[in-house]
């Protein structure tokens, strides 16, 4: 594994503003969001307003991509996530998510997810994930991928493939009258191929007008997770795999989550609709 030191708190900017005329989510500026307590199988137009919010989220975390290099600040990626989503008259739903202070979540090496944008210089070697919801239309759109920096070593570099690969198999298991555990039971018996640890506490969720329904999306085989999947259900699936331990610790700003072995993580995620035969993304550019 790379020999890069340990990543730390960097020095954030002020809070981006969003402009008057786009709609907010009714989370901002309370402490936390109103509990969901709608259906978890959508609308058809519901879902065709998810696949406006999807596809902005996609080409939001696809531009802020193209800036990904060494020398490169998180919060520069920030700003383009940013700015893209407003351009396209979205609301970017992590900014004042329970006090969140950034649009998207940048994760380096070792942070499992929910890395704040900050100061931090990505350097030659690091790999970073990007977590971007964009919401617009009333409901969100969110998905996330794990991108290299200059020149990775192969054991990250294998990492985020396997990582990838273990999205798109989660995928392909997604039918109508299967129960939700399928999910995390691809993931989990391809991650045992190489050892990999699987993150257990944090999770897929459905997703709507409410950016986190309630369902819950195990990535492991969960004993627990035997709701039934329906067309038209809605959620993430978004796997976190470690070259080292599951378990993790969080920093004092109570958001950032880390590897409690230090070693580094992946993560990729993609909204979903389930279809008559399977799912749809809805996380496309």
């Amino acid at each position: 594994m790379s020999g890069q030191s340990l990543l730390v708190p960097g020095e954030l900017s002020p809070t981006r503003s969003v402009p008057g005329n786009i709609r907010r989510p009714e989370y901002v500026g309370k402490p936390a969001p109103t509990p969901y307590t709608g259906p978890e199988v959508q609308t058809p137009e519901t879902i065709e307003a998810m696949r406006v919010a999807g596809r902005i989220a996609a080409q939001a975390m696809a531009e802020a991509a193209k800036l990904i290099a060494p020398g490169v600040t998180t919060d520069e990626l920030d700003k383009v996530a940013h700015d893209y989503m407003c351009d396209h008259g979205a609301y970017p739903s992590t900014l004042g998510y329970r006090s969140f202070p950034k649009s998207l979540c940048t994760s380096v090496n070792e942070v499992i997810c929910h890395g704040i944008p900050d100061s931090t210089v990505l350097r030659d070697g690091d790999i970073v994930n990007l977590d971007v919801t964009a919401y617009i239309g009333g409901v969100h759109g969110d998905n996330n991928a794990t991108y290299l920096v200059g020149d990775v070593d192969e054991e990250s570099r294998l990492l985020v493939e396997r990582t990838r690969e273990s999205l798109n198999r989660a995928i392909k298991a997604v039918r109508p009258g299967r129960q939700i555990n399928i999910i995390g039971r691809v993931i989990e018996s391809y991650a045992k191929r190489f050892g990999y640890g699987v993150v257990r506490d944090f999770t897929g969720h459905g997703i709507n007008s409410s950016f986190h329904s309630g369902l819950i999306i195990p990535h492991y085989d969960s004993p627990h997770a035997t709701t039934v999947i329906q067309p038209g259900m809605t959620f993430t699936i978004e796997p976190m795999l470690t070259l080292g331990t599951h378990e993790y610790d969080m920093w004092d700003d109570g958001w950032t989550v880390v590897t409690k072995d230090r070693k580094r993580t992946a993560q990729f995620e993609h909204t979903l609709v389930v279809t008559e035969t399977g799912a749809e993304i809805l996380t496309l550019p």
